[in-house]
């Protein structure tokens, strides 16, 4: 019988997962570091938010896997050392607090605080050679990002509203976050081990959609070295506005 199989059989998940997991390995690469979060909407349309997030975090090992080997000499260690004692520091705040905010909850607060800060770059657009935030902004953006990333995989727009305004190389960019997302990532095994989130069914379900995430992450480190900074930063962009509006949607409707 199909209920007995040890992973997800209904044919519409894949119908969303397997773009889901696409979009994973684009994300992992930098093209479109936006359309990461759309990840786990996706698959909830056709699961619960917590089994969608549970499915999503292998993918996301090996989309990392395979973006530190093409990205890792790219990396800005000095951000790195920045952000990244403030995003583990948000996976803690996650995993303390998992259950007692509802997913919707944290996807609406994520959704409107991107479409707020792409508001911003539209009425005060940055300078032409990057503006630096204060390093207390990129930490409080760091823990942002670590907790939603727990909670639903959705640490993506907190970070890039850090980093996007100070017009990094694209490669730069990309590194950075790439190495950035790949510890966040792997905190999260535990914690989700504890709280039950990992198990046979979910875990066979991702393998079987693993080998499309470094698929994506090669097309867009393909075309992130193939398109001008200035079209790199409109998709960023875009992708922020459709997860903005999404996570939003989500979360009030």
């Amino acid at each position: 019988m199909p209920d007995t199989l040890p992973f997800v059989t209904d044919p519409w998940f894949y119908l969303a997962a397997v773009p889901a997991a696409l979009l994973i390995g684009l994300s992992k690469s930098g093209f479109a570091s936006g359309f990461g979060a759309l990840a786990v909407p996706l698959m909830a349309l056709t699961v619960t938010v917590p089994q969608a997030a549970a499915i999503t975090l292998p993918i996301l090992m090996v989309a990392d896997a395979a973006g530190l080997q093409r990205l890792w000499r790219e990396r800005d260690a000095a951000l790195v050392r920045l952000l990244m004692p403030a995003g583990l520091a948000g996976i803690l705040v996650g995993a303390l607090t998992f259950g007692v905010l509802a997913p919707k909850t944290v996807s609406a607060v994520v959704g409107a605080l991107t479409l707020i800060f792409l508001a911003q770059r539209l009425l005060f657009p940055p300078r032409k050679d990057g503006h630096v935030a204060p390093r207390w902004a990129g930490r409080a953006l760091a823990l942002a990002s670590g907790f939603t990333s727990f909670i639903s995989h959705a640490g993506g727009p907190p970070i890039a509203a850090y980093l996007l305004p100070m017009r990094l190389d694209p490669l730069r960019l990309s590194g950075t976050t790439a190495v950035f997302f790949a510890v966040i990532n792997a905190a999260k095994v535990v914690p989700y081990a504890v709280l039950g989130l990992i198990d046979l069914r979910n875990m066979s379900t991702a393998l079987l959609l693993v080998p499309v995430a470094p698929a994506g992450v090669w097309l867009g480190v393909w075309m992130t070295k193939r398109i001008s900074p200035d079209g790199f930063y409109r998709i960023a962009y875009a992708g922020m506005l459709l997860t903005g509006i999404k996570l939003l949607w989500d979360g009030l409707r």
